[in-house]
């Protein structure tokens, strides 16, 4: 059984290798779109067909409707009647995705639980394997989640990206760019088949030196694997963070695929671009490779070593919005909490005891709060406790209105 396992395994990679490969002599370029999130706002997403809403007759059999058409009224069933043309809209998006993608995908006749917060999904699938989904619905009814079910989000795996038919990441941008959609995350991965010169510890040795800072700044790092031991298999080195809406994660892709016994030199450098603090344009879908020579100038030298020259993009962060704007709705903040809901607090904390602490739990934060980071509102709430203070007399803070 066990040996069976491993042959599949195998196979598998050799034929993730191989695709890959095709793919970088038909582009003529060695980075590879790995993975991408969009969302569509419902007012831009795509209506179902005319014979979806009303279906005619079958040309085969001349019945006034199909078969089809009362699979997917069944589905609609399964749905509340405000979701059901969210679900027709998502449903209508996920068959665009899937022809995107090519002839091999398809949506399944099935609507699933969701995922990320969103309550239903549609599966995309090749060979009856989910490698992509179309999310709809809100999970709860709080204020954050049914803003969320104003939209639809596509989320396309690895597998999809690699198994896709060739142009499908123009196709996808078309589709995109047709709905006014938000690229929510891409992954550009270089792949060196046959090793990068240096390894792994040359990827550390990279960083330790300071190749890979940002704007002067070392990033924040993190080591997985059997570092300890120079010849150590199944290593990864994480440049960067999530929270920042941008990682890199070099790592022993041939170790992932074959196992370390195969003793593969295969060596994958995958930058994670998420849309926390950036905006990320359509285009990364098309030029791929600019995109990744565009993260760092170490990301540049390494696509040089692939022997591949690009014209380098940068995806800039937002612009930080001003100290006094978020000041201003701290402070907004807590004249509200002062003098709306205070004395209710005061009594449900004194008398409610242990259950006070279910009040706290699962709390977005208030809208006019969401579009600053964590530290930002710390720090403002420091200042605003500081000109609380009687003691506290002088400083920037000590003007700060309340």
């Amino acid at each position: 059984m066990k040996l069976a396992k491993k042959s599949s395994l195998v196979l598998d990679g050799n034929e993730v290798k191989h695709r890959l490969e095709a793919e970088r002599t038909l582009t003529q370029t060695p980075v590879h779109i790995d993975w991408v999130r969009f969302t569509v706002q419902r007012r831009n997403a795509p209506t179902p067909p005319v014979d979806v809403l009303f279906p005619g007759k079958t040309k085969a059999t001349g019945q006034e409707f199909d078969a089809a058409w009362f699979r997917f009224q069944r589905l609609l069933e399964e749905v509340t009647g405000e979701e059901q043309q969210a679900a027709m809209q998502a449903h209508e998006l996920a068959v665009l995705v899937a022809a995107a993608l090519g002839s091999d995908f398809q949506v399944q006749d099935q609507i699933k639980k969701g995922q990320d917060f969103y309550k239903n999904r549609w599966s995309i699938v090749r060979h009856d394997f989910e490698c992509a989904w179309v999310g709809f619905g809100a999970s709860s009814d709080s204020p954050r989640q049914q803003s969320q079910a104003k939209t639809i989000h596509a989320n396309i795996f690895g597998m999809a990206c690699t198994f896709a038919a060739p142009g499908w990441n123009h196709r996808l941008a078309d589709l995109a760019e047709a709905h006014d959609a938000d690229i929510t995350r891409v992954d550009l991965a270089l792949d060196f088949f046959d090793g990068l010169p240096g390894g792994m510890q040359g990827v550390r040795n990279d960083y330790l030196a300071g190749l890979c800072n940002s704007n002067g700044k070392k990033l924040k790092h993190n080591m997985i694997g059997p570092w300890a031991d120079e010849t150590g298999r199944g290593r990864s080195f994480y440049i960067g963070s999530k929270e920042a809406g941008k990682q890199t994660n070099a790592y022993e892709k041939g170790d992932q695929l074959f196992g370390p016994e195969a003793l593969s030199n295969w060596l994958r450098i995958e930058l994670r671009y998420g849309n926390k603090l950036r905006v990320l344009p359509v285009e990364m879908l098309r030029h791929p490779a600019d995109f990744f020579a565009g993260a760092s100038e170490w990301h540049a030298a390494k696509l040089l070593q692939a022997d591949h020259i690009a014209e380098p993009q940068p995806v800039k962060t937002n612009p930080r919005l001003p100290l006094e704007t978020v000041d201003a709705e701290v402070s907004r903040v807590w004249r509200w909490l002062k003098n709306t809901p205070a004395a209710a607090i005061c009594i449900a904390f004194e008398f409610m005891g242990e259950n006070f602490a279910e009040l706290l739990e699962n709390q977005v934060r208030p809208g006019r709060l969401q579009k600053f980071g964590k530290a930002e509102i710390a720090a403002a709430f420091a200042r605003l406790n500081n000109s609380l203070s009687p003691a506290y007399s002088t400083g920037p803070a000590a003007n700060f209105a309340v």
